[in-house]
């Protein structure tokens, strides 16, 4: 799926994108699958900034019914189900237990807003709210003794980075062209278009695109981008607001999560994480830094491990932090006094220069869960300057790759790739279904016994996954594959993950 870098003059494709996070891969996919020759650029890998730092949900934002953000609530509600029902490889229902805190949010409130998330949205896959005994269900015993009831409510689980790569690999199948490590350096405006000036980080090879749309889904880097980009200045930026998570070893043997109230009326998450870890988070910061260069700070830790310390009988403390990350959620800057309050409804803001001019659509803000109706926003935006072919949406009924099986036959799929293939331990097995979906059989053609898998480099990664992932999902590093396309990189040694990187090296060169 690797392309080059230049284009031949006459070429002058519908629309390009600068970005390749949630928001750029979802726009390439749903534009290509009308019919619009599409371009993408990213500068680093695919998901290598916000959209692989999230709290890994697909939720509706219970918290955000406090700001009264009922649209951003109810479209997040009704997407849990059509990407449940379109990656449930990757996506799967999760429960979440809600421990009444005395002091905080009044137990009546709190069946208000969970009343409230249970019928916006159209619920049909996911179990509604139930009460919870705390002292007698299993979710409690992991609790201070203090915590006797509770509520539990669904959202779902999703790898983050895989949703993006997928989103891509849709786009490519489409005819996208997906250009990754590919740095867009300038985009000039004229009468016939766009013009946007390219070079490769690695080859460093420059090219230049011709392009009738610009979109700008660059996320945090969005002011940096129109700096280098003709374009009506208006004063709008974004608000940079960092969120960290931490990961220790697993607080709780059950399957359901925690969504835990803290006194500054902010929320974390306490989250089963590829099952021997817990995942915690998040934070909102204010962030002013290089967004390239974001980390987990000490005070961060330190209220993390006190906000979840506040619930859990075993105290968790900065030593018990085994791997961290931190994001930054590029927020239309609405004025909200605190980072807590600002928006995280997207905003699309539309430039056409002198009001004939070739467009330019920035997009602000935007969560992870409605990322494809943020997609058809976009176009439906930039309809008047598309073929008139390309409106027709068709996102909401269509499966991402691998994702061709319902939600409920999950365990299916893993036998079924037992049976093709019985060298397979179980457990390998069992990932590369929740990786992969039913492209684990197009990985795995023509595998007849375990020796045929190649190389292993830990646990269950084999060289056969990574010559897939290099060649169908743009992976070229050892962090690509470890942290965003597999989420391996937890459970291989130092020693383990540094071979990986040789090897790759090798490969790169030849030798």
């Amino acid at each position: 799926m690797t392309r080059d870098d230049t284009n031949t003059p006459s070429t002058l494709y519908d629309l390009a994108i600068v970005g390749g996070g949630i928001n750029g891969c979802g726009i390439a996919r749903d534009a290509a699958g009308r019919g619009l020759s599409v371009v993408l650029c990213e500068q680093d890998d695919l998901a290598s900034g916000t959209s692989s730092a999230s709290t890994k949900l697909i939720h509706g934002g219970l918290r955000y019914l406090e700001y009264y953000e009922f649209r951003l609530v109810r479209e997040a509600l009704k997407e849990r189900e059509v990407l449940l029902r379109a990656a449930p490889h990757i996506i799967w229902p999760l429960r979440f237990i809600l421990p009444h805190h005395q002091g905080l949010r009044p137990a009546w409130l709190i069946r208000l807003g969970l009343f409230l998330y249970d019928h916006l949205g159209g619920r049909v896959l996911l179990p509604g709210t139930t009460s919870v005994n705390l002292q007698e269900d299993e979710a409690g015993s992991p609790l201070k003794h203090d915590y006797t009831i509770g509520f539990e409510y669904s959202d779902c689980w999703v790898m983050d980075g895989r949703l993006v790569a997928l989103n891509a690999m849709d786009a490519a199948n489409h005819g996208a062209d997906i250009r990754v490590r590919t740095k867009v350096v300038a985009a000039d405006r004229a009468d016939a278009g766009w013009t946007l000036r390219t070079r490769n980080k690695m080859t460093g090879t420059e090219g230049e695109i011709q392009a009738k749309v610009l979109v700008n889904a660059t996320g945090p880097w969005l002011d940096t981008f129109l700096s280098s980009t003709s374009h009506t200045d208006t004063g709008e930026s974004i608000r940079m607001v960092k969120g960290s998570h931490i990961i220790i070893n697993s607080l709780f043997s059950h399957s359901r999560a925690y969504i835990f109230q803290n006194a500054d009326k902010r929320i974390i998450f306490a989250i089963p994480y590829e099952q021997d870890f817990t995942l915690i988070g998040t934070t909102d910061i204010d962030y002013n830094g290089n967004p390239g260069r974001v980390e987990i700070d000490t005070e961060e830790i330190d209220y993390l491990c006190s906000a979840a310390s506040e619930y859990f009988e075993k105290q968790v403390t900065p030593a018990d932090v085994v791997h961290s990350y931190s994001g930054i959620r590029p927020l239309f800057d609405d004025g909200a006094s605190e980072a807590k309050a600002a928006t995280r409804d997207y905003v699309l803001k539309l430039d056409t220069g002198a009001g004939n001019e070739p467009p330019l659509i920035s997009i602000y803000g935007g969560k992870i869960t409605t990322y494809r109706k943020l997609a058809e926003s976009v176009l439906e935006k930039l309809s008047p300057y598309l073929p008139p072919g390309a409106a027709t949406t068709w996102t909401e009924h269509s499966r991402l790759p691998g994702g061709d099986f319902k939600p409920t036959e999950f365990e299916q799929e893993v036998e079924k790739l037992l049976a093709e293939f019985p060298f397979l331990e179980s457990k390998g097995a069992r990932r590369l279904i929740r990786t992969y979906g039913t492209q684990a059989f197009v990985m795995l053609k023509d595998t007849e016994k375990k020796e045929d898998l190649g190389i292993c480099f830990g646990s269950t990664l084999f060289e056969k996954e990574i010559r897939y992932l290099i060649a169908s999902e743009w992976a070229h590093t050892a962090e690509d594959i470890l942290w965003r396309r597999t989420n391996m990189g937890l459970v291989l040694t130092s020693q383990e993950q540094d071979n990986l990187a040789q090897w790759l090296s090798e490969q790169e060169s030849g030798s």
